[in-house]
This record gives structure tokens, sequence and C-alpha cells, in this order.
């Protein structure tokens, strides 16, 4: 019977269409037998935070080994084409980011595949359905130093953040090797209205764009380069740079609001400025997604289904590494973090991947003629 089994399983990736949407349908205690036959799932994870759930995962459905690489969702999608092209398929699970460029290229080119576990369909709104399962909300927004800053963020505005004060001063990853730090520089574009308000609120006159410049979001990518914005290769430089406790004057920059998390154990003191207008920076969504050419479908969508966290009102421990501030769920039947700002008060804006796709290549563009 196990070879049976295992057979079936081994011969569903290249089998109709069909097999596929009857896996789809079935319920993790359904699942649970072929993922052991198949006996390993392959996730391609845009967060070191995926070390937790192997552990958890493992504990939970003995004799399925997960198998979890940790990388940038930007090398993660270079990889994907790679293999593709080379007609290799290492990952099951696709857990990434950079939602603008995931939507237009991988899925619309096949390269990835929806799946909605229907054990928590009923619980997520449409937009966390389609076109790919959102598990949660993630952050790139301006943080401080509460230690250097105990009365709160140094800055009021994003174009603070160009004033002489703040040159060499001011942090982020390189928007050119992270794809959600270009999201961010891309929305500021698409929010050039607000940015044009914004600047005569701190400088008390309309904004006189250079020669050349379209508009205020790029207007303030310029003034920010020029201010000589410092930028590093990795998210935890950083949170290094701005948080570091016994800082007198520390720098103040963009990184991921839920890295508060890392408080404690880093002897960090990162606080989020959420009062920082028009916004303190951005909120998008972390996807999950099949490879339809994975060698373990059933274990790729049992998988999936702890990701999105178990019955309980906290999610449980597929979804513990992320029940943090900082991270929403989208799930509406997971009790909020209590430490988090509510969403519906966080000061972010929240990215439309169709609007952000089309013009991110230019503002890659004007970046590194900035660089």
């Amino acid at each position: 019977m196990r070879t049976a089994i295992l057979s079936a399983c081994l011969t569903l990736p290249l089998a109709a269409p069909g097999l596929a949407q009857d896996l789809d349908a079935l319920p993790p205690a359904d699942l649970l037998p072929l993922a052991q036959a198949e006996g390993k799932v392959t996730v391609y994870a845009f967060t070191s935070r995926i070390g937790r759930v192997e552990t958890a995962f493992e504990a939970a459905y003995p004799g399925i080994d997960m198998v979890g690489f940790d990388m940038s969702s930007t090398e993660m999608i270079a990889r994907l084409r790679s293999e593709a092209g080379a007609g290799i398929a290492n990952a099951d699970v696709i857990y990434v980011s950079d939602a603008p460029l995931v939507l237009s290229e991988l899925l619309a080119s096949g390269l990835i595949a929806p799946y909605v576990p229907p054990r928590v369909a009923a619980a997520l709104p449409d937009s966390a359905k389609a076109p790919l399962l959102q598990q949660r909300l993630s952050t790139k927004v301006l943080m401080y130093n509460e230690e250097s800053y105990p009365d709160g963020a140094p800055v009021g505005n994003l174009w603070d953040l160009t004033r002489e004060e703040w040159s060499g001063k001011v942090v982020m990853v390189d928007p050119l090797q992270r794809g959600d730090y270009l999201d961010l520089m891309t929305e500021i574009v698409l929010r050039s209205d607000e940015m044009a308000t914004a600047y005569e609120a701190a400088f008390g006159q309309p904004i006189a764009l250079d020669e050349g410049v379209a508009d205020a979001g790029r207007q303030f990518i310029t003034d920010l380069f020029q201010n000589d914005v410092v930028l590093f290769g990795s998210t935890d430089d950083v949170n290094v740079a701005i948080g570091a406790k016994g800082q007198e004057a520390a720098p103040i920059g963009f990184t991921s609001y839920s890295d508060r998390r890392d408080n404690e154990d880093e002897g960090w003191a990162l606080q989020v400025a959420n009062e920082v207008v028009p916004a303190n920076g951005i909120v998008f969504p972390a996807l999950l997604a099949l490879n339809p050419e994975g060698q373990n479908p059933a274990a790729a969508r049992l998988a999936i289904d702890f990701l999105m966290g178990d019955d309980s009102e906290t999610g449980g421990e597929g979804f513990a590494p992320f029940y943090v501030a900082g991270d929403w769920a989208t799930r509406n039947d997971i009790t909020p973090h209590p430490d988090a700002i509510p969403l519906a008060e966080f000061n972010g804006w929240q990215i439309d991947p169709q609007q952000t796709a089309p013009i991110r290549a230019e503002v890659a563009d004007l970046i590194l003629q900035l660089q």
C-alpha cells in the first residue's frame, strides 16, 4: 500500500490539473498520509523564522522532513527563474514577499501556483485568497532608537530626512538589492500628491521640482540620496545601526516593525515612528504559493496549511514565529497581538501590487542614477 501511495504522489506534478484540484480540496487529516509517503517538503522562505517553523512542523507531523531555505525575495525570484529555465523544481512551497514582481512575473508565467487551504478559507477576506494566498501583512517603515530619543520619534515628516541635520544619518537596505525597499521607494512616487502636501507642511511653501524631476515622490528620493542616505546590504545591519543601545544620537531609517521582537535578545531599542506624515512607510503581504512542478504536492499543501496557523486564538505553533507586534495575520479569527498597534491605526501605506509593478523599473533606474 505504501508503495502504491508513494507512486501516486510522485506522478502528481506531471498529472492532469484535476488531480491537483483534488488535493486542493483535502483537509489536513487526508493530506497527512500522502505527505508522510512523500516524506519531505522543501520551502523557499524570505524569512529566517522558517527555522522555527521547521521544528514545529516536524514535531506536529513526524515522518515529514521540512527543509527550509532562507533567502531574500529578490534572490528567491532569481533562483526560481533560473531553476525553471534549467528544468529543476527544488522547491515545493514558495514563501515570499515582493508582491508586485511575484504576481506580474512568477504567477503570470506559471512558475508558481495558488493554493488556499480549505480549513482556513472562510476566515480570510477575498483579497487574501486571490490572486495568491496572503499569510500575514508585514512592513518596511521608519524606525528610531527609543533609548536615544525617549520623547518619541525625532522627526515628524518624511521630508525631515532630507534636512541637513540628518545628512548621513538615514539608513536603509539598498533598494536595488531588496525588492521590499524598492517597493517602498515606488510607493513614495505613487503617493506624490501626499508627498507634495507634506513638503508644504514641512517647509511652509509649495514644492519646487528640480529640472527633469516629474513629481514630489521622485524629488524626495532625489533629495534623500543627495543627503547621503546610508545603504546597507541587510536588514540586520540596518537594525544594528538604528537600534543598538548606548548611542547618543542614533541614526533613523527604514526597516521592519516586527524586528522589535528581537530588541531584548539583540540589545536593541527599535521603535516605530507611527506619527510621521504622510506615512511611515509601507504595509505589504507575505505570500504563500506552490511550485506546480514540485515533487511533494501533498506535503506542500500540508505545510502551507500549517503556516496559516491552527484553530487556536493565536494560530498555535505554525504561526507562533509571526505572532508578534508588526505582523498582522490575514485570518480574521486570529486575535491581534496585544502589543501591536492595530492595523487600522498604523500609519503605513498598503501597497497595491498592480499599481507598483508598472513603474518599479523606472524607480530603480532613478535610484541607480543617484547612487
